[in-house]
């Protein structure tokens, strides 16, 4: 490992405990919020090149983002309580459906005002983009085979994705709350709150956002963060063995992985000894930060060169126009603003997203069903992506 390498791994690992402590100690960055702040400084050193823009860079960006994760999602889901899940489900039902119609009718209008002369090409391409945006990189591979789509193509799919992921992600992190909360009315928590209280009255229910810092290194936190890391640690080491099952493909693999680690998490959640362990979702918060200062330290001026103006409007097109549309539907069944937040980034970003929307948000409750909404996009999102493509072929 080379002293570049070592920088960028200082800077992903170290950066968050700096956006702790400031949070801490300034009651305006608070405010922000140390989610936004990470992405914020991500973004900055990508675009002022203060992190190297070159593809084994890129790839030593995404290990380190691809590692956080899964120590993240147990630790924030330990304190949760399942039976507060099922007031919540029905939302979150209404929402992953309302989410799934976006996207396919986003790609669908977007394909009619940008297929030209090349309506093949874009019915690919909009088969290729709604499994992404309902699944993950595993569907758009599969749907890639299923199609016969050229490695050019399916290469700028990933490509202008991350771009407009990254506005995306700027404007849901950023911004979601402030403005979909105008239209959508807001998160109830009164009834996952009670059935916490109810079940455990003397369980810490709150989120210490102004003890993040200092509330994780008191003596009296650090064995059981110590304990609780321990555990984490055997839910990963459990988890990545299921990738020798005979049954786990290579493309399923990570759907199968963060399934079984949620699903541990949420069993050792049942543990009250383990739900009491105080300031898991806290540290998992560093984990999510160092996943986003990773990701958006990949942002570069780059990305905006040399590119094929149409297919990235399309697939600007399609991505804010699913955002939108999931929220028009989502006002008109009634769901809150939270729900619709959470769900679409795990539907268009994926699961291991959730953890990130659920932090700026403030709200843990959304972590456990935003993820499952995410898992069931991993499981349906081939079909899907490859039944839009045939239905945009057979309309063009």
């Amino acid at each position: 490992m080379n002293l570049q390498s070592i920088a960028i791994i200082a800077t992903c690992v170290l950066s968050p405990l700096v956006i702790m402590w400031l949070t801490y100690r300034f009651k305006i960055l608070r405010q922000i919020g140390n989610i936004i702040l990470a992405y914020a400084i991500g973004c900055l050193l990508g675009l002022f090149g203060l992190i190297p823009n070159t593809p084994e860079v890129h790839e030593l960006q995404s290990q380190i983002a691809a590692y956080a994760v899964p120590f993240a999602i147990p630790l924030m889901l330990y304190s949760s309580n399942v039976k507060a899940w099922a007031h919540l489900a029905p939302n979150f039902a209404k929402s992953l459906i309302a989410g799934l119609v976006a996207c396919v009718a986003a790609v669908v209008i977007g394909f009619f005002i940008f297929k030209g002369n090349d309506a093949d090409r874009f019915a690919k391409i909009g088969g290729m983009l709604t499994g992404l945006y309902t699944g993950g990189t595993t569907n758009i591979a599969s749907i890639k085979v299923a199609l016969g789509v050229d490695n050019a193509t399916y290469l700028m799919v990933h490509t202008y994705s991350i771009v407009v992921s990254a506005l995306y992600l700027l404007l849901i992190v950023v911004f979601g709350k402030r403005i979909f909360g105008l239209i959508l009315r807001p998160f109830n928590a009164i009834d996952a709150e009670e059935v916490a209280k109810n079940e455990d009255a003397d369980q810490d229910v709150s989120t210490h956002d102004d003890e993040l810092f200092n509330g994780i290194f008191r003596r009296d936190i650090l064995p059981g963060v110590g304990r609780a890391m321990l555990l984490t640690i055997a839910i990963i080491a459990i988890g990545f063995t299921t990738k020798f099952l005979p049954f786990v493909s290579e493309d399923a693999f990570q759907a199968v992985f963060i399934l079984t680690i949620s699903l541990l998490a949420i069993v050792a959640s049942f543990v009250r000894r383990i739900r009491r362990i105080k300031r898991t979702f806290e540290v998992g918060t560093y984990f999510i930060l160092v996943f986003s200062v990773a990701v958006a330290s990949q942002v570069s001026v780059d990305m905006f060169a040399n590119m094929d103006y149409s297919f990235m409007l399309y697939t600007l097109v399609v991505t804010m126009g699913a955002l939108v549309m999931h929220v028009i539907f989502n006002k008109l069944m009634r769901v809150d603003v939270d729900t619709t937040l959470v769900t679409s980034i795990s539907l268009i970003c994926s699961p291991p997203f959730v953890p990130v929307m659920a932090g700026a948000l403030g709200n843990r409750a959304v972590i456990g069903p935003g993820i499952a909404v995410g898992l069931i996009g991993y499981a349906i999102g081939t079909y899907i992506g490859f039944a839009a493509a045939m239905l945009l072929i057979a309309l063009a």
